[in-house]
């Protein structure tokens, strides 16, 4: 929907890379709060009343005719999704074994994917069908019917107790644990090419490099996300089985990295080869679901939900970081080329953008390196 906003709203890329980035602002800022809250409070109630929000600010996104009204709801929009992983890992902590977390937050992780593999394409074409207002429309009838789903079939096995003190005391054990900014840093790096790439500059970028049309340039992005989704549940059930946490998150941070970069730098690749390093940068990345599992692992297990939304607020900062970044250096590099009102940029431009996005992978893969391994493993 790139090319419509920035044509409805009048506007150009950077601000389109806000008004994205926006939903992550909301998504982000909310992670150690609904970490707190789960805590405390635990999962039913507050995934309902999320999934309510989300599907009330989609409607009024696709009613909105001003920037402003755009930029609020796209915000509450991130707001109500940041219970649904979080809430997921919580359920899965309840419920399960610690010795299977890993193995089901990459399930939580995989149908949160499913989302970017078969929604991609299919937004892509019920915009093209119709237009972005009613396609946002019909996403928020999904919202209310996982609002349903989530009242009658979520159960809290308990709650914790205590006031503000012991919030509090469990907020300042976690973010005083170097451990758990290692995590969350290690795990930006990881998102960061999801985000920025598949999530929003992929599609124009690929259309630039092979002159294809959108539905096709968004099926081969959506290729990340079906990766990411394969290969979550794969690692996080690899790490449970051998014991080991920091070997496979560092082995899929590096080939996520060589992927984006040899997408962005080799020349000469054929289109499904594109795709098929599409699908390493997604199975790389999901290395990071280890990082939920070793910050849960290296904080006192009455503080689970805030260590994991802690992390998880850096994690998906990840695409308030870089989906803007790349948006001003596209706006920087842009030769003044307008076609229907939209900016095109060039492909230098998209490669001197993208760099930020590797050297954001490199820091990540370096946080992974330092991590201790798991105390449930021998760490210390």
């Amino acid at each position: 929907m790139v090319e419509e906003l920035m044509r409805d709203f009048h506007v150009g890329g950077a601000i389109v890379g806000n008004l994205s980035a926006l939903y992550f602002y909301g998504y982000a800022g909310m992670q150690i709060p609904v970490g707190l809250l789960l805590d405390r409070f635990g999962p039913r109630r507050l995934m309902t009343a999320a999934a309510g929000l989300v599907a009330v600010a989609c409607l009024l996104f696709a009613w909105s005719h001003g920037l402003a009204g755009a930029s609020v709801t796209r915000f509450l929009i991130g707001a109500g999704c940041a219970f649904s992983l979080v809430g997921a890992m919580a359920v899965a902590g309840q419920w399960f074994p610690r010795e299977r977390f890993a193995l089901l937050a990459g399930l939580a992780m995989m149908f949160g994917m499913a989302g970017g593999v078969f929604g991609q394409a299919p937004l892509r074409m019920a915009v093209n069908a119709t237009d972005w207002r009613t396609t946002m429309a019909s996403v928020a009838v999904i919202g209310f019917g996982l609002m349903l789903a989530a009242w009658f079939f979520v159960r809290d096995r308990h709650r914790g107790s205590g006031g503000v003190g012991a919030v509090l005391v469990g907020l300042r054990r976690v973010a005083t644990n170097r451990q758990t900014w290692l995590n969350a840093v290690a795990g930006l790096g990881s998102t960061g090419p999801l985000l920025a790439f598949a999530g929003l500059w992929g599609v124009p970028y690929l259309q630039a490099v092979y002159d294809i049309d959108r539905v096709t340039a968004g099926s081969v992005t959506s290729v990340t996300f079906f990766g990411w989704g394969v290969g979550a549940p794969l690692i996080g059930w690899l790490s449970d089985r051998i014991g080991n946490r920091r070997t496979p998150l560092i082995a899929g941070l590096l080939m996520s990295v060589l992927s984006l970069v040899a997408i962005l730098y080799l020349p000469g690749i054929p289109l499904w080869g594109v795709g098929v390093l599409c699908f390493g940068i997604g199975f790389g990345g999901s290395a990071q679901i280890v990082n939920f599992a070793l910050v849960r692992e290296h904080n006192p297990p009455q503080f689970s939900g805030t260590a994991i939304g802690m992390v998880n607020a850096l994690v998906t900062g990840a695409g308030a970081l870089f989906q803007p970044m790349v948006g001003w250096l596209l706006d920087f590099g842009w030769d003044g080329v307008l076609v229907d009102g939209a900016r095109v940029y060039s492909v230098g431009a998209y490669h001197m953008a993208f760099s930020v996005l590797v050297a954001g992978c490199i820091v990540g893969i370096l946080c992974a390196i330092v991590l201790r391994e798991s105390p449930d493993f021998g760490g210390r």
